[in-house]
C-alpha cells in the first residue's frame, strides 16, 4: 500500500463542541473526526484544519486533510467516517490531494456568515444571534463597506491571541436583510481570534439605540477610525458564538 494525502470538507453544528481545536478534557470536532478514523481504519491520525471555529461556532464547509497508508478508496473515506460520528457533525466529501497538501497552510481564503434574528424562535435561537431591537439597515451597510481593504485588526482581536502582524486582506464584506433575518458575509486572506465577532458586535452597536440612555454607542465614523488607526485598546463588542459560520475555504490547489 502507499500513503495517501485525504481531504474533508466537513459540516457541523459547534453548539455542544468546545470548538474545533483537540483539547485535553473538553469534547472537540476535531477529535471527533480523529476518533472515527481510528475507528474506520485502527489508524491514529494528525488531522489538519483550515482554522479553528470557537466554542459554540459553526461550519458548512470546514476543510481539513490527514495522510494514512490504508487501503480504502478516498472517496469511501466519508461514508465510512459518517457512520462513526454524531449527528452534529457530517463529512461532505472525501478525496485524495497531493501529498504535500495543507489544509491550513494551503488556504487562500475563507468565506464566514453571521446571522442576526430580529424575532425569537423556539427552532434557531443556538444557531443565530437573536437581537429584537430595531436595527438602522442602511448603516449596517455603510459599516461594512469601510472593513473591505486591508487593515490592522488589533481591535478586532483577542488580546493574548495577537501576532506580529495583524493585518489581514478582506476582498468583500457586506449586510444582506432576508425578512426577520440579517446576514453578514465576509471574505478575506486571514482572520484573528474573533475577529468576525467583534467587527459584528461592533457593527450592531452602532446601528442599534443603547439600551442605557447613559451609555453612548460606537459611530460610523468612531468605527472607521478603529480601522485605520489600529490601537492597542481591543473593542468590547462581540457578538455571540451561535451565530457564526464557517462557510468555504478556498484554494488553488487540491
Amino acid at each position: 500500500m502507499t500513503e495517501k494525502n485525504i481531504k474533508l470538507v466537513i459540516e457541523y453544528d459547534g453548539t455542544g463542541y468546545c470548538g474545533w481545536q483537540s483539547q485535553d478534557g473538553p469534547k472537540t470536532v476535531q477529535d471527533e473526526i480523529i476518533n472515527a478514523v481510528e475507528k474506520t481504519t485502527g489508524e491514529r491520525v494528525k488531522l489538519i484544519g483550515a482554522g479553528r471555529t470557537d466554542t459554540g461556532v459553526h461550519a458548512l464547509g470546514q476543510v481539513a486533510n490527514f495522510r494514512i497508508d490504508h487501503r480504502l478508496e478516498p472517496h469511501r473515506y466519508r461514508d465510512a467516517i459518517n457512520y462513526y460520528l454524531p449527528d452534529d457533525i457530517r463529512i461532505k466529501n472525501s478525496t485524495e490531494v497531493d501529498l504535500d497538501f495543507n489544509a491550513r497552510r494551503h488556504a487562500l481564503h475563507k468565506r464566514y456568515r453571521y446571522l442576526v434574528g430580529l424575532e425569537r424562535s423556539a427552532l434557531y435561537s443556538h444557531r443565530r444571534w437573536e437581537l429584537v431591537r430595531d436595527v438602522n439597515f442602511p448603516l449596517l451597510k455603510q459599516a461594512a463597506a469601510l472593513v473591505v481593504g486591508e487593515h490592522d485588526f488589533s481591535p478586532f482581536c483577542v488580546v493574548a491571541s495577537r501576532k506580529e502582524d495583524n493585518r489581514c486582506r478582506i476582498e468583500a464584506a457586506s449586510w444582506h436583510k432576508i425578512g426577520p433575518l440579517l446576514v453578514f458575509e465576509i471574505r478575506g486572506n486571514r482572520f484573528l481570534h474573533s475577529m468576525i465577532r467583534s467587527l459584528v458586535g461592533a457593527m450592531v452597536n452602532l446601528a442599534t439605540l443603547p439600551r442605557d440612555n447613559n451609555k453612548q454607542n460606537l459611530t460610523l465614523e468612531g468605527f472607521g477610525d478603529m480601522l485605520k488607526f489600529a490601537t492597542s485598546e481591543r473593542v468590547v463588542f462581540t457578538a455571540p458564538a451561535q451565530g457564526l459560520y464557517l462557510v468555504s475555504v478556498t484554494y488553488n490547489r487540491g
